[in-house]
């Protein structure tokens, strides 16, 4: 299976303090890798770091198995912190704006990605008077100007609606199935990431403090007589308060 995003021993320090500290992660092709975390627990830094937003202090990244990384993130797109549009703007004036922002003459693709992420309907209403949930989409249809083949997400379905929650899920299910986009999203809403991601990383005072699959998460959630003892929130909190012990019923 061949790796979209490794890091190796990955750090930023601000003031000297690590705010990542020697973070080595896997992302695999296929993946809907879901980075979880506490407030400041370094997910927004170790992202801003990916997309090329913040230098490392120390170690490295690779992107599609190269360290070329001026190349590989031309292959992803990004929707970090708050999506910037112009509020005067319809949703596919924005997104021709950035067309030409990004030095993309072909907006050929305009028409369907708008239709993709579920704005082809929104004809002249302004940007300023969407609803968040139509917002957060057409950042995302702007992160999908340059056919990206990894996607990056920081807190895309903070402050949504469960209709506007479920309409992100939805849209990243349809670009991770339909159109074979990795994805990384970080999120604190774990009831509904354990509805659609695939693989975990939980981050914990800058260090990633475990890594697994959907499968492994179910195995240690079971406990000895096959019932369901944790949900992936539980799961998360004893593992960042060390609860966790993989030599009781907890399997790998």
């Amino acid at each position: 299976m061949s790796v979209v995003l490794r890091t190796n021993q990955l750090t930023k320090c601000y003031n000297g303090r690590p705010v990542v500290d020697h973070l080595s992660m896997t992302i695999h092709k296929g993946d809907i890798y879901g980075f979880i975390g506490k407030n400041g627990a370094g997910k927004t830094t170790l992202i801003r770091m990916i997309a090329g937003l913040a230098a490392p202090t120390s170690g490295n990244a690779l992107l599609f198995g190269s360290a070329d990384l001026r190349k590989g993130r031309k292959r992803i797109g990004t929707v970090i912190e708050s999506p910037a549009l112009y509020p005067g703007m319809t949703a596919k004036e924005n997104l021709l704006v950035h067309y030409r922002l990004q030095g993309i003459r072909d907006t050929s693709r305009a028409d369907a990605i708008l239709t993709l992420t579920g704005l082809k309907d929104a004809g002249r209403k302004k940007a300023r008077d969407f609803s968040l949930g139509m917002r957060q989409r057409l950042a995302i249809a702007i992160a999908l100007i340059g056919n990206p083949r990894f996607l990056i997400l920081d807190e895309p379905t903070n402050g949504l609606d469960p209709e506007g929650i479920k309409e992100i899920r939805d849209l990243l299910l349809r670009l991770n199935h339909d159109r074979q986009i990795t994805v990384l999203i970080s999120s604190h809403i774990l009831s509904e990431l354990s509805k659609f991601a695939t693989r975990y990383g939980i981050i914990h005072q800058g260090r990633l403090i475990d890594e697994f699959t959907e499968e492994q998460l179910i195995r240690r959630c079971t406990g000895p007589d096959g019932t369901q003892v944790m949900d992936l929130e539980d799961y998360f909190l004893k593992k960042i308060q060390g609860g966790i012990s993989h030599d009781t019923f907890i399997k790998k």
